[in-house]
């Protein structure tokens, strides 16, 4: 790893950021247009780049947190490109190749399982709270992806509720801690502009909430 060039490595990461970035401000402006929270198919296929993007990253950097958070919430955003009709657009060896990703990265990281833990758990450089408290960042963060899913069946279509965006805040408050304590700008950046978005998809979604419980009511 320490043979590339540290600005290949943050080229990467920053790439993966865009995508991230690129995904949320689209879901932004989609929700700002039409007045309600939306979940748009490209803020997933969006996801899914990203995500290829900063499992490497994550790699290179031998940062644990970062693999963890993007193999838990992969899984997620194929399901929400299936719900939303993409996954059968897809050709078979894209779809092939998207499955078999998670695999290949768990393969990774149990087919060399030693390294990985003096690698992650016992890095001089990244001490042992540091790793907990960035991966239960990460942790938190992705939860958001699980909860998304959960309602999201739970309703029979992809969506973005109101928890989604508030799970997502405290994630990305914890990632935007992490990632000053170990000066990483790819962290730091990535974040910022999301946690606004956050706060903005919150607000929304209240005042449709508001809106929605004004009309029932007026309607009795």
């Amino acid at each position: 790893m320490s043979q590339i060039p540290s600005w290949i490595i943050f080229s990467i990461g920053f790439a993966a950021q865009f995508f991230f970035t690129a995904r949320t401000a689209f879901q932004w402006f989609k929700s700002e247009k039409e007045k309600k929270v939306v979940s748009p198919s490209a803020y997933w296929v969006l996801s899914v780049i990203g995500a290829y993007l900063m499992f490497i990253y994550g790699v290179l950097r031998d940062d644990f947190s970062i693999i963890l958070g993007q193999l838990i919430s992969y899984t997620v955003y194929l399901w929400n490109l299936n719900a939303k009709g993409v996954w059968q657009k897809l050709h078979f060896i894209v779809k092939a190749l998207l499955i078999a990703t998670p695999f290949v990265a768990i393969g990774l990281l149990l087919g060399d399982a030693q390294r990985w833990v003096q690698t992650f758990f016992r890095n001089e450089g990244i001490p042992l709270w540091l790793v907990i408290f960035g991966s239960a960042g990460q942790v938190i963060f992705t939860l958001r992806f699980v909860y998304q899913w959960a309602y999201s069946k739970m309703h029979g279509t992809s969506s973005l509720p109101l928890g989604f965006w508030i799970i997502s805040l405290i994630g990305s408050a914890t990632i935007i801690s992490y990632g000053i304590i170990r000066k990483d700008p790819v962290l730091i950046l990535g974040q910022a502009f999301g946690f606004v978005a956050y706060v903005r998809n919150i607000i929304i979604a209240l005042r449709r909430g508001v809106q929605e419980d004004a009309i029932e009511s007026s309607e009795k």
